[in-house]
């Protein structure tokens, strides 16, 4: 198969977890809706393109290789909440902006901080866009590229690059370590590259994935595989509705990797 490689590193990263309440959770590795949202803004489909954005989401099938979760980072803030009515929901924020009694409570943000995560894409039908497009895009995206929020910069290139006729542990485990000639990042990036991954080398590494792809042989560590329910299908992008689907997860220690 042919993937898309590309790897997500900085100081501040969200992965957005069922909000509950005032509180914003992350979940440790990048959720599906925010890698179809960072590669929709690469390519400039705006929120209210329903059509190109379900067109990218039935075709884009994801894997994550994680070298570290980073550690916990919790922000405090104020936000203001339309009072409890009986039998009335709101099922946006805007409906509940436009009450005319708003409450001041405090809500939390919880990040990811200093965590490294290699993403691989493939598609598994027609669309729009080829893997190439997509590469071309990440390099020179259309809209401001973030790790989940806009308060979540990049702390390193993407150094998006295509790997052909491999399978996806093979895609997942693409050295960055240096960069290839045509992948275009400028000579200052080398250092603090080198230096962030051959930190992360001395870690175990655990990988994600959906669909029905094996990232191993089917005799080798079946038993050792956990699969999950995740919430972060995206089903309307204006409403912030979401859908249910299944991750698979393999953790591997630094001996396997070898």
């Amino acid at each position: 198969m042919n993937f898309l490689v590309f790897q997500l590193y900085g100081a501040m990263a969200s992965w957005g977890e069922a909000a509950v309440g005032g509180d914003r959770l992350t979940s440790l590795h990048p959720s599906r809706s925010a890698i179809l949202g960072l590669l929709g803004a690469a390519l400039g489909i705006r929120r209210d393109e329903t059509s190109r954005l379900n067109a990218l989401h039935q075709s884009v099938k994801i894997g994550i290789k994680q070298y570290d979760a980073g550690t916990l980072l919790r922000d405090f803030h104020t936000s203001q909440v339309p009072s409890e009515k009986k039998n009335v929901e709101h099922s946006t924020r805007q409906e509940e902006l436009k009450q005319d009694k708003l409450n001041t409570i405090l809500s939390s943000r919880d990040y990811r901080s200093d965590g490294l995560w290699v993403i691989a894409i493939w598609l598994e039908s027609a669309t729009e866009f080829t893997l190439e497009q997509i590469q071309t895009a990440l390099h020179k995206p259309k809209f401001v590229l973030s790790l989940g929020r806009k308060s979540c910069p990049l702390g390193l290139p993407l150094l998006a690059q295509i790997v052909k006729d491999v399978d996806l542990r093979t895609a997942l485990d693409t050295s960055f370590m240096s960069s290839a000639p045509e992948v275009p990042t400028k000579e200052a990036w080398r250092d603090p590259l080198n230096a962030i991954h051959k930190k992360y080398q001395a870690h175990d590494v655990t990988y994600f994935w959906e669909g029905h792809i094996h990232i191993f042989d089917a005799s080798q560590q079946a038993d050792q595989i956990q699969t999950y329910d995740k919430w972060d299908e995206p089903l309307n992008r204006v409403r912030w509705q979401f859908g249910h689907r299944l991750e698979h997860q393999l953790s591997v220690s630094l001996e396997e990797c070898r």
